[in-house]
């Protein structure tokens, strides 16, 4: 055998053994971050259920302000997932090599993601067992559904994202599951020999799955677009101040992939640290995801200052009126802290020493969390609070049945994604060889 032969195939097991070493018996500290996650999550549902149980009035929201927390944790979540699919699918068009290292975590992150987003508008309904009455179906009731609502918009734009993600997610894993039946013994190895759906390597099978995958891939860049789209139109179709603007699709879409970017960040630096990583997932994969991290924190700035010019150039004095409340009203504290974490705190990384930094990364990419959060939020919430009419104006202020929901939907994303590093290969392994290979 070549010397280059002996060197590619000594590679291939030792990243093999490395990725594969992730899935191995945990240590104490993972079941201590499962068992807390697993508490949060078992928080949230019983706050749900206490809530189903004594009403809606528990919770924080009143008349004005009918949406609050709960509308901003779906479109936090939805935003959350729309990152995984970019990542893997939009940079896989356009060849761009860094995403091998990222692209696993971030399709699993999309599908927790889009699992927990899909919660709430069935918490928000408050009675939760009718959720059924969302789908159209013939019923012996003679009903359908109400085209014309935002819920049942969500309801079809989370199922559609949903479907394509796991599916997508899944193909991309199929040889690599192949490799860990490899390794797998006992009842393990009949789940992935399953799952593997018979894999072997054949070059008919490279052929067939080569084109599956762009095909996938293709299919679900624009639902990227035409998904948070949706949700944007949830507001932007009233005519609510603040809320009736064109500019909404675009600006949720940039807000989605900038806020998903940064949780990408959030997940994958402990990760790598922890499973010792640092040989596959380098300091230029981080400088490269970080300047896609630093364009759409700029596109979301750029919406900012474009929502107050619409308004002040529209002479709508409702919008006026409305766009000051955000800067000098009640909020403005919340509105502020947004800005700083999701407009300023990012220029920062225009200096290359900062991009490089991980520990400084990782900070900034909770910061953006919160001020992502914070951005929807302030603009549901403002919004609602002060509208046409002074005489219907009130504020919001979230309850403990709120809080502990939102800590629940924490603990479930977490809890899955620690589970997944446990049970399949946290990075493409076939798709590093390959690019090793190249």
């Amino acid at each position: 055998m070549k010397p280059n032969h002996m060197k590619e195939k000594d590679f291939n097991n030792t990243l093999e053994q490395d990725i594969l070493a992730a899935m191995r018996k945990p240590n104490p500290l993972y079941w201590v971050a499962l068992t807390v996650c697993a508490c949060l999550f078992a928080l949230g549902m019983y706050t749900w259920l206490e809530q189903m149980l004594k009403g809606m009035g528990i919770a924080g929201i009143n008349n004005p302000v009918g949406w609050g927390v709960y509308i901003t944790d779906f479109v936090f979540w939805v935003g959350i997932a729309h990152s995984g699919t970019l990542i893997s699918a939009v940079l896989f068009l356009f060849r761009a090599k860094f995403r091998n290292v990222f692209n696993r975590s971030a399709e699993a992150m999309t599908v927790f993601a889009v699992m927990t987003a899909g919660l709430f508008p069935l918490i928000h309904l408050g009675r939760s067992w009718l959720f059924y009455w969302l789908f159209p179906y013939p019923n012996q009731r003679q009903l359908w559904v109400n085209f014309q609502s935002p819920l049942v918009w969500d309801v079809f734009a989370v199922s559609t994202y949903f479907t394509i993600s796991a599916i997508f997610w899944y193909i991309g894993m199929v040889p690599d599951l192949a490799i860990v039946r490899r390794y797998a013994e006992g009842f393990r190895k009949k789940i992935y020999s399953i799952f593997s759906l018979g894999w072997t390597g054949s070059l008919r099978q490279w052929r067939h799955y080569s084109k599956l995958y762009m095909f996938l891939a293709a299919f679900a860049t624009p639902l990227v677009i035409s998904v948070h789209s949706v949700v944007s139109w949830d507001f932007a179709m009233s005519i609510i101040p603040g809320w009736h603007t064109t500019i909404f699709a675009p600006y949720f879409v940039a807000g989605a992939i900038f806020s998903g970017t940064a949780m990408v960040l959030t997940l994958i630096i402990p990760m790598r640290k922890i499973f010792r990583l640092e040989k596959y997932i380098t300091i230029d994969h981080f400088d490269k995801i970080t300047k896609v991290l630093l364009f759409t924190s700029l596109i979301v700035t750029y919406s900012y200052i474009v929502e107050f010019a619409l308004a002040f150039y529209g002479g709508h004095k409702f919008e006026e009126a409305h766009f000051l409340y955000r800067l000098l009203g009640d909020y403005r504290y919340l509105y502020w802290l947004m800005v700083f974490c999701n407009s300023l705190l990012p220029l920062t990384l225009f200096i290359g020493k900062l991009r490089r930094s991980i520990t400084y990364l990782f900070v900034i990419s909770l910061f953006v969390n919160v001020g992502m959060w914070l951005e929807r939020f302030v603009i549901i919430v403002s919004s609602l609070s002060k509208d046409f009419d002074p005489y219907s104006w009130g504020l919001y202020l979230p309850r403990w049945p709120e809080v502990a929901i939102t800590l629940g939907s924490f603990g479930m994303f977490f809890m899955f994604f620690l589970i997944f590093t446990k049970v399949l290969p946290i990075l493409s392994i076939t798709e590093i060889k390959e690019e090793a290979a190249e």
